[in-house]
């Protein structure tokens, strides 16, 4: 078995701090993640290595083994009671055994080859701990009208060829993120699940202005109706209801409408309120007797 340099796999130096090896483990766990590199080989095989840079360099003994012995760290025990065996042995006429340090680019088989002859081959590497490894998070928008957006209902969708059936409650905002937790990524090794984030985009192409709860619009009324008064009809986001303008309605006067706004997220028949200002409009054209009319309102100097 090629050596591999359980350091160069974290992309890292032999000095490295327990910060930094589980720093690098994490960035590159996810970067090489399965589900994230579906059907490459090559990222299956690197994820597979960092798992195992990271079971080895992330516990404190096995890495004291690792940078003394490389590559043959697991028979550290076997080769400490062999030299304790050879150094008896030499204290009788018996050859020594220098000792073995691993200087982080060892790539020669003469250490294995040591165990190969002293224990009738090279012995199975231990099963490693499995760590779990949480999935990742998914990140998803969903465009709707202003009407989707006032009434609950549910839709369903498809991500990473997966479909899933939410529940849109009344008064989502535009811009506003909601967590479905559970929904991302799978995890790695028996670990948690990732969840996913809807982002909604809200189109309004009504003549309302949207502000949290509240609704506005702009209603023109006549010349005469903002200064004799009179009633109205007006149109909401559910139907139209019958508004009385009161006598001398200036320009940009505001009303309100109390509960015919917009749900409020989350609490069932609370509405906010809608806003209507009425702006005056101005004749473009008058007959010879509506401006002689108006000449006589003028010499009451109202």
């Amino acid at each position: 078995m090629d050596f591999i340099d359980y350091y160069k796999v974290l992309g890292l130096t032999k000095g490295a701090s327990e910060k930094e090896i589980k720093k690098a483990y994490r960035k590159m766990a996810r970067k090489y993640h399965p589900d994230l590199n579906p059907n490459d080989k090559e990222a299956e095989k690197k994820f597979k290595q960092i798992n195992e840079a990271n079971e080895v360099l992330g516990d404190a003994e096995k890495r004291k083994k690792y940078d003394q012995y490389g590559k043959d760290w697991e028979h550290a025990d076997a080769f400490e009671k062999a030299k304790k065996e050879r150094s008896r042995s030499s204290a009788f006429g018996g050859g020594g055994y220098e000792g073995y340090s691993y200087s982080g680019d060892q790539s020669t088989d003469d250490f294995s080859d040591f165990f190969n002859t002293m224990f009738g081959g090279r012995s199975q590497r231990s099963q490693r701990r499995q760590v779990k490894f949480r999935g990742q998070d998914y990140n998803a928008e969903l465009q709707l009208g202003l009407m989707d957006a006032y009434i609950t209902h549910k839709q369903t969708l498809t991500i990473n060829n997966k479909n899933i059936r939410i529940t849109i409650p009344a008064g989502v905002e535009d811009g506003q993120t909601i967590k479905i937790q559970g929904h991302g990524g799978p995890g790695v090794h028996g670990g948690p699940n990732g969840d996913l984030y809807i982002t909604f985009s809200i189109v309004n192409n009504t003549a309302f202005k949207r502000e949290g709860e509240n609704l506005y619009k702009t209603e023109e009324i006549s010349l005469i109706k903002a200064v004799l008064g009179g009633e109205i009809t007006i149109s909401t986001l559910t139907g139209v209801v019958k508004l009385n303008v009161k006598p001398n309605t200036q320009n940009g006067t505001k009303v309100k409408l109390k509960g015919q706004g917009f749900p409020k997220y989350k609490k069932d028949g609370q509405f906010g309120d809608l806003f209507i200002t009425y702006t005056v409009k101005i004749p473009t054209y008058l007959t010879p007797r509506q401006k002689e009319l108006f000449e006589e309102l003028a010499k009451t100097n109202l």
